[in-house]
């Protein structure tokens, strides 16, 4: 798989935009630069627009308020969450007003009532199902009532894998959802059925309340958003603003390789140029990429927009489905240093 051209602008080609939050539209707690007016113009061009989340603690309102509040409107209809998709995958497994056994917050309790579902906080309810998504104030005794309660049969049901949270600006991640989820695995030997992204419910989940035809999966992270949409037969942008940068981006394996690759989401609102190639040579813009396989990497000369040096470097890159060693493409990528996004620490959405 190579990176595709687009003759006209992703949203217009796109009939819904599906978008991560977390390093795609804002960090912490402000929006990443120029992204009001790329979404603006997203939505003005007839592109639909929803935000789709790993985070299970935050409500769908308090979701649209925060985005509302950094200078994005959004609707508490436009967020969609993985507690939503956990939830929807159990209302589909267990009989109206069964009892479910939340191990999380306030937002994964609100997705259970709204589907019909009652939550509750104790195995000695009896609970047909146990759910667990991140909150920060998570106690071991809710964990190990969980525990309890899966070790009876309960059904275990996690909102999202994610094994680390960010810890804020220079700070190290902290343990996520994935990391919790182990602890009531090891205790019980039984794993859980997980919805958040790369899993299908939660993809599922904003492709049935946006009625997306042809939706484009927008994210920063490969191993998320990248891969999710691989799974789930979409087609995805992936933008550099976030966790994953340039050298993640050549060195992806064929799972986690985007149909697009952008610096940021103004890359929603023009086209996207083919990469020309004749036997082992790629050409984008005014970059070439060429194995040299006397010495078994790739070179790249050339000049102009470095997003499209990067996009002949994966084409080249990617000729194989196995991966390409770092060494391969570490002096081509030097070539391209300061013009693209390299990553930064770990987060979820």
């Amino acid at each position: 798989m190579s990176l595709r051209g687009c003759a006209r602008p992703l949203s217009e080609a796109y009939d819904v935009g599906l978008l991560d939050l977390d390093g795609t539209v804002y960090i912490g707690s402000r929006a990443l630069p120029g992204v009001e007016e790329a979404l603006d113009k997203a939505r003005a061009s007839g592109m639909r627009l929803a935000f789709v989340t790993n985070n299970a603690s935050r409500t769908p309102s308090a979701v649209a308020s925060l985005l509302s509040d950094i200078g994005v409107p959004a609707a508490a209809e436009d967020v969609v969450t993985s507690a939503q998709a956990a939830a929807r995958l159990l209302a589909d497994r267990l009989p109206p007003g069964a009892r479910v056994l939340v191990v999380g917050g306030m937002g994964l309790r609100q997705a259970l009532r709204a589907q019909g579902l009652r939550p509750v906080s104790t195995a000695a309810e009896r609970p047909a199902a146990v759910a667990q998504g991140y909150t920060p104030d998570l106690s071991y005794s809710l964990i190990a009532e969980g525990a309890q309660a899966v070790a009876g049969g309960a059904f275990f049901v996690g909102s999202n894998g994610d094994r680390t949270v960010s810890g804020g600006r220079g700070r190290q991640p902290r343990p996520g959802n994935g990391s919790l989820l182990r602890v009531i695995a090891t205790a019980t030997g039984i794993d859980p059925i997980v919805t958040g992204k790369p899993e299908q419910p939660l993809h599922q989940e904003a492709v049935l309340r946006t009625g997306a035809r042809r939706p484009l999966v927008i994210g920063d992270r490969l191993d998320t958003d990248i891969e999710g949409a691989r799974r789930g037969g979409a087609d995805s942008l992936l933008v550099l603003t976030g966790v994953t940068g340039a050298p993640e981006l050549v060195t992806a394996p064929a799972s986690r390789r985007p149909t697009y690759v952008a610096a940021d989401l103004a890359g929603l609102l023009t086209p996207h140029p083919e990469v020309r190639h004749d036997d082992h040579v790629y050409e984008c813009g005014g970059w070439r990429a060429a194995w040299a396989a006397d010495v078994g990497h790739i070179d790249l000369s050339g000049h102009g927009d470095p997003i499209d040096g990067l996009r002949a470097l994966c084409a080249a890159a990617w000729h194989a489905d196995d991966p390409i060693a770092m060494e391969s493409v570490a002096a081509a990528l030097e070539r391209l240093e300061g013009g693209l996004g390299c990553g930064r620490e770990d987060g979820t959405d």
